[in-house]
């Protein structure tokens, strides 16, 4: 039997990867590539791997969310990622999802013994 700390890691990336996607899109409103992305995450306390970056990234050009152009102006060429007119509306519908989810959270929490809004 797993652990109650194996379980709540668990249950953690769960919640991250759930959230993972608007975290991504709400950063691409200009031009960012994947590494400049990652430090730009780092810097507000979202740490994310390349590896789960990089894959993530691909998968959102691929839905047409994002585009990309290389940028070979510099001796290492590097892909920039940036939102599409689709990615912009799916990215605001999400938000609005986000939104209404965590107040419904919100509402649930507080009502839940041994938990106040801080």
């Amino acid at each position: 039997m797993d652990s109650m700390e194996n379980i709540i890691n668990m249950l953690t990336v769960e919640l991250k990867r759930g959230s993972l996607v608007l975290i991504v899109l709400s950063q691409l409103r200009e031009n960012e590539y994947g590494y400049s992305l990652v430090q730009k995450l780092e810097e507000k306390n979202v740490p994310i791997e390349a590896g789960t970056l990089y894959p993530l990234l691909r998968r959102l050009e691929k839905q047409n969310l994002l585009i990309s152009e290389w940028d070979t102006s510099e001796s290492r060429p590097r892909k920039f990622y940036k939102l599409s007119d689709l990615g912009e509306e799916v990215f605001n519908r999400l938000k609005n999802e986000w939104i209404s989810l965590s107040k419904q959270l919100d509402t649930v929490l507080t009502e839940s013994n041994g938990y106040e809004n801080d």
